[in-house]
């Protein structure tokens, strides 16, 4: 009863009523405790004001909700069959930031439609993982390992990867190669092709070195010795650990938090919010959102493994390790175990960009829920 209650039940033909009753809303609940969280967050952030970022997220959050019930109702070989079309869209919308896209953060990343700004570059780690499932999906086991079958899902991971290079965003190129390599493990690529692409990635530290903006090589530096520059290219991590520590078990109290407020704290609505919430809520309330993403990123690996058509396993998969990459970047960056790359915190960061990849990838993880019991040849997206 309890499994049944939190992952759903199994059928395969269903009417829209039925896939709606079905839909699993024990886990929307949990995404709309994540994004609660993070509006009480942002209106502390504000000084106890719902604007400018608190009611702005939560019209955002309610625009991705509609998207992602209706992604999840979809039937999955649809998705299959609009992987490559949806990974070459985003790739177009890419290449109309190196020409019109709108600077901010240190790089043009933003396209301006004029209603609201997008960033390309979080929708791609949606696109690239949709594209390299339904890549596999039509290749044979045997196929699938073979050296000249990498061809393609390599050229699908460069071209946005060089991309997003060229913004630059180093932190956001990463994650999107990062979550290309774990679909080519999780498609069963050969050990050895890693282990020689981890040496050649060692190798290229110096060439990589020499690329950097110096900004990139002052995070890098500031990674190693935070002391070394307190006031300059350490002040970000060395207030962010001193707000940390001075939560405690509990927590100064909901919009008590020093270091914020006096504005010590840099970039606490998008990369260090995190940093405000331990602030006021304590190493309990840390946990607490921990254990909420704890939650999805299970639920996500327990529908791939129950899913018969290996397009909704790998899909399934993709956007559970994506979440966690997310996670643990922002995470691990705030606490200073990883330098400074600027990454959100899903669902918590003010951002509609980042907010709306992941609500568009848990609605193709609710999709392939709701449909995991299709036996989808893999030679033929529909069947």
């Amino acid at each position: 009863m309890g499994i049944s209650l939190m992952f759903g039940s199994r059928r395969v033909d269903r009417s829209l009523p039925q896939k709606i009753k079905t839909l699993n809303w024990l886990m929307v609940l949990v995404l709309i405790a994540i994004i609660s969280i993070g509006v009480a967050m942002l209106y502390s952030v504000a000084g106890g004001n719902f604007d400018p970022w608190a009611t702005r997220q939560m019209v955002r959050f309610a625009l991705g909700m509609v998207i992602m019930i209706g992604i999840a109702l979809t039937d999955l070989r649809f998705w299959m069959s609009m992987a490559l079309p949806i990974y070459g869209i985003v790739l177009l919308m890419l290449v109309a930031v190196e020409f019109f896209g709108a600077t901010g953060m240190g790089g043009a990343r933003w396209l301006d439609l004029g209603v609201m700004r997008i960033q390309p570059s979080e929708l791609m780690k949606v696109a690239l993982v949709v594209a390299l499932a339904a890549n596999f999906h039509s290749l044979t086991q045997h196929r699938a390992v073979q050296m000249k079958s990498l061809l393609v899902p390599i050229i699908l991971m460069a071209l946005p990867a060089y991309l997003v290079l060229r913004q630059p965003d180093l932190g956001t190129t990463l994650m999107i190669i990062a979550g290309g390599i774990t679909m080519l493990f999780l498609a069963g690529t050969r050990a050895w092709l890693f282990w020689t692409g981890g040496a050649a990635a060692i190798g290229a530290i110096p060439i990589v070195w020499n690329f950097m903006m110096d900004y990139q090589k002052d995070r890098v530096m500031v990674f190693l010795n935070p002391e070394s520059d307190p006031l300059g290219a350490g002040y970000q991590i060395m207030q962010s650990k001193i707000a940390l520590g001075s939560g405690g078990l509990f927590g100064k109290g909901f919009m008590q938090g020093t270091q914020s407020h006096l504005n010590f704290l840099p970039e606490m609505k998008t990369d260090f919010i995190f940093t405000v919430l331990t602030e006021e809520m304590g190493l309990v309330g840390g946990l607490v959102l921990l254990g909420l993403y704890l939650i999805l990123i299970s639920y996500g690996i327990w529908v791939s493994l129950t899913c018969r058509s290996e397009f909704g396993r790998l899909l399934s998969m993709g956007i559970s390790v994506m979440l966690f990459f997310y996670v643990f970047v922002n995470v691990a960056m705030v606490m200073g175990l990883m330098p400074v790359v600027g990454a959100p915190l899903p669902l918590v960061s003010y951002g509609g960009s980042a907010l709306l990849t992941v609500m568009v990838g848990f609605g193709f993880v609710l999709s392939v829920a709701l449909h995991r019991d299709l036996n989808i040849p893999r030679n033929d997206p529909f069947g």
